[in-house]
């Protein structure tokens, strides 16, 4: 499994997911061009990964809720790395994203915040993978992965919830089960010089409230919450040749929550 040469683009690059996710493809050989909202939080991720892999890491800031400035950082990990073979959309509003009317109660989620995730969650795939496609069809070996959820899935167990401040949007749900959808559309499309395919995680650990984290392991037959280090493998394996011959197909790494 070697992705030396390669180049990669991944968005939602300066959270605990996006470390992991370039972490498995630096650890590859690949050069990534993280990507993000432009400020303090990208760099400081540019510069924690170059400490261990030096003149291999890139920016492209990006604002995904803006088609312009998500098309042009397209182009500028293009300019910069020179050439496009992996592209990895993880950036996404999830249970904890601050913004008006998202983390709510249903009777006060809004539909700003509703359009704003789909934008960032759906849109920005749909948006990214068009805008890459010329550039990655040129090695035939280009990857497209999206990040999705078990809530793309299964619909939200609100028992879970009771007793905590934590919610979960109707948005976040029906993002996750468009982008699958999408990643059946562009495999489709898109080969045989671009494989597209998604990548499903369950719950991570991540502070939760002890009750839900207690209740959540209960339904799940391995027995833990998953960390991000689960997901490492997911990636490096449809990011290489390993997947070669593996298009349209989502990789559920939830440590059996949608079993039963």
């Amino acid at each position: 499994m070697d992705l030396s040469g390669r180049c990669a683009f991944l968005t939602g690059a300066a959270g605990h997911i996006g470390l992991a996710v370039a972490e498995s493809l630096l650890e590859l050989g690949a050069r990534v061009a993280l990507s993000d909202l432009p400020g303090e939080a990208l760099d400081a991720r540019k510069r924690l990964l170059e400490e261990k892999h030096p003149r291999r890491v890139e920016t492209a800031p990006a604002d995904l809720l803006d088609e312009n400035s998500t098309r042009q950082a397209v182009g500028r990990a293009l300019e910069t790395m020179g050439r496009l073979d992996i592209l990895i959309h993880n950036a996404a509003f999830v249970g904890t994203t601050k913004y008006p009317g998202w983390a709510e109660p249903l009777e006060k989620q809004s539909v700003g915040a509703w359009d704003a995730a789909l934008r960032v969650n759906l849109t920005a795939a749909f948006v990214l993978a068009q805008e890459a496609r010329s550039s990655m069809g040129v090695s035939n070996r280009g990857s497209v992965i999206f990040l999705a959820s078990t809530y793309g899935l299964v619909g939200p167990d609100m028992s879970l919830y009771e007793g905590t401040s934590m919610q979960n949007p109707a948005a976040y749900g029906a993002s996750k089960g468009g982008v699958l959808q999408l990643m059946r559309y562009f495999a489709t499309i898109m080969a045989p010089k671009i494989r597209v395919n998604s990548i499903t995680p369950g719950g991570v650990s991540r502070g939760q409230p002890e009750v839900f984290r207690e209740r959540y392991e209960r339904r799940t037959p391995m027995g833990r919450m998953a960390t991000e280090e689960d997901l490492k493998g997911a990636v490096a394996y449809l990011a290489s040749d390993l997947s070669a011959y593996v298009t349209g197909h989502n990789l559920v790494v939830d440590g059996g929550w949608t079993a039963w």
